[in-house]
């Protein structure tokens, strides 16, 4: 069985935030541990949605060595198995729009989520392309980012966005 793998524990918690129950409710009192499908090492997470009591499960496949490194730690050099380049951009745009002027320790941690969002964008750019091709997008969402706007994906405008962000 080939199960999309977790990079990072940061990761796979932001595709849980991302992912809501079927009733639309994305807030879960997740619980997690690892075990042993098909002989393979796997990241569990389950929770009850408090809305509706549907069971929720979702079964990560562990990479060889885990990027260690502090929050936020999405993974490695390799793009994402779990969550497309554009729902990482949609997520960057969120963080961007919604900074609380009033709590400069939110705020700043906020930018930094939203810089390693971007981050996370660019490793779906091709070797020797300057752009995330269409067809990197898998994901409903990430195809209205995509389609929206295709030229926010091309490599120079996301490190011209993230270094904003790095330095605001």
């Amino acid at each position: 069985m080939m199960l999309p793998v977790a990079r990072t524990r940061d990761e796979s918690r932001l595709y849980l935030d991302l992912t809501p129950c079927a009733c639309g409710q994305l807030d879960a009192d997740w619980q997690h541990a690892t075990g042993l499908l098909d002989g393979e090492l796997v990241s569990v997470y389950d929770a009850t949605c408090p809305s509706c009591d549907a069971e929720r499960e979702y079964t990560f496949g562990l990479p060889e060595h885990e990027t260690a490194g502090e929050f936020p730690n999405f993974g490695g050099a390799e793009p994402s198995q779990l969550i497309d380049p554009g729902r990482w951009m949609a997520l960057a745009d969120h963080l961007a729009a919604n900074l609380p002027a009033d709590d400069p320790e939110t705020r700043t941690q906020a930018l930094q989520i939203a810089a390693a969002a971007l981050t996370e964008v660019m490793k779906f750019i091709p070797p020797n392309a300057t752009a995330v091709p269409a067809e990197a997008f898998w994901t409903p969402e990430g195809q209205a980012t995509y389609y929206a706007d295709p030229a926010r994906f091309h490599q120079t405008r996301l490190e011209i966005t993230q270094q904003t962000y790095r330095t605001t």
